[in-house]
């Protein structure tokens, strides 16, 4: 393909068609809120070996067509360029990362990625108990687990039927294989697990492991979870304050989800995600590459620049990093919720969080 055909690759938002100018290439991307953008989640997959209720709804589910996922080539191009326009940390996550066939060798490639200084992996650990130690051996440097509840009868029910045990022993293999430090994800529905939050903070006693609760958030396709309405970070620390009393503040690092605190004398930290409650738009880094090569701007917004596209229209790496740079450019300064603005267009399990 011409220069002239190549250079004319439409990039499209929710809104509108946005043609592309020349960023300059000898600082890291910031956004037009002069936020330095150096975090990119990878969804490697749409599809998952769980349906937790506040990701996948019950019925109904669609996974896209395999031709329409990115190649592992084209993913790498991906993260490759987007290293170059400053991006530091990746995160690959799904769906489930681990059902990716070659998720090893993404792994071991994406180490190799000059400026790219920092991976982790989010995962249900299912697999976990195979893959933690080929993974580690590859360079990944630590892994996010979701683990809502420690009853398995109940943890059965919220991921319709991912099985408590497998997980657990996902768990001890990557703290045993040094997948450090690891973060324990547990979304607090209304009705389900709003009460078990002091037994999953009490894992932090004794494991040197951060236990992140995280309020639940209403995308598509699961927005009915959160109509008995959220429980916030708020109430949470009220509750584990009344059970284990007053927690060591241990502040907020820019640029960080979680606001972090300590049950006092525990070797591991409690972190809480008030995405609703209490957004932290002001200081986000991130963006995410969704599994068909869209660059997803917010969260909890419908914003997203096609890559795939220009990438198999012939788009080198220069003109990539490009598009990411502009994608960086327009990225919004957050989600519409508190407007009653509320995302359609993809849900959780195609995000990747």
């Amino acid at each position: 393909m011409n220069d002239d055909v190549r250079m004319t690759i439409p990039l499209y938002t929710a809104d509108d068609r946005v043609p592309r100018p020349y960023y300059p290439t000898d600082t890291p991307a910031r956004d037009q809120y002069s936020r330095r953008i150096d975090y990119l989640r990878v969804s490697l997959t749409d599809r998952c070996n769980m349906r937790c209720v506040y990701c996948m709804p019950s019925v109904g589910m669609k996974y896209l067509p395999r031709p329409e996922l990115l190649t592992t080539d084209e993913l790498l191009l991906v993260m490759r360029a987007a290293a170059r326009a400053g991006f530091r940390k990746i995160r690959l996550t799904g769906g489930e990362p681990t059902l990716r066939p070659d998720i090893v060798e993404i792994v071991r490639e994406t180490k190799a990625i000059a400026g790219i200084e920092h991976i982790a992996m989010t995962t249900n650990a299912l697999r976990l108990g195979q893959l933690a130690a080929p993974l580690k051996a590859a360079g990944l440097d630590r892994v996010n687990i979701s683990i809502d509840t420690l009853d398995p009868e109940k943890f059965r029910r919220m991921t319709r039927g991912g099985r408590f045990e497998q997980v657990w022993a996902g768990i001890a293999e990557a703290d045993r294989v040094g997948l450090l430090p690891i973060k324990l994800n547990a979304v607090v529905v209304k009705g389900m697990n709003d009460e078990e939050v002091g037994r999953l903070a009490a894992l932090t006693i004794d494991h040197p492991w951060e236990m992140r609760f995280i309020e639940v958030m209403p995308l598509t396709g699961v927005a009915d979870v959160a109509n008995d309405g959220v429980v916030t970070s708020a109430e949470l620390i009220e509750q584990l304050v009344a059970e284990f009393g007053p927690l060591e503040d241990l502040g907020h690092t820019a640029n960080d989800s979680a606001r972090r605190y300590r049950i006092p004398g525990a070797r591991g930290k409690l972190g809480f995600i008030s995405s609703v409650s209490e957004p932290f738009c002001s200081t986000c880094n991130r963006m995410r590459l969704t599994s068909d090569g869209r660059l997803h701007l917010c969260l909890l917004r419908d914003d997203e620049v096609d890559l795939r596209a220009a990438i198999r229209n012939g788009a080198t790496i220069d003109e990539v990093e490009q598009i990411i740079r502009h994608a960086v450019m327009i990225k919004p300064w957050g989600h519409g919720l508190p407007d009653g603005i509320l995302p359609t267009l993809r849900g959780m399990s195609a995000l990747g969080g």
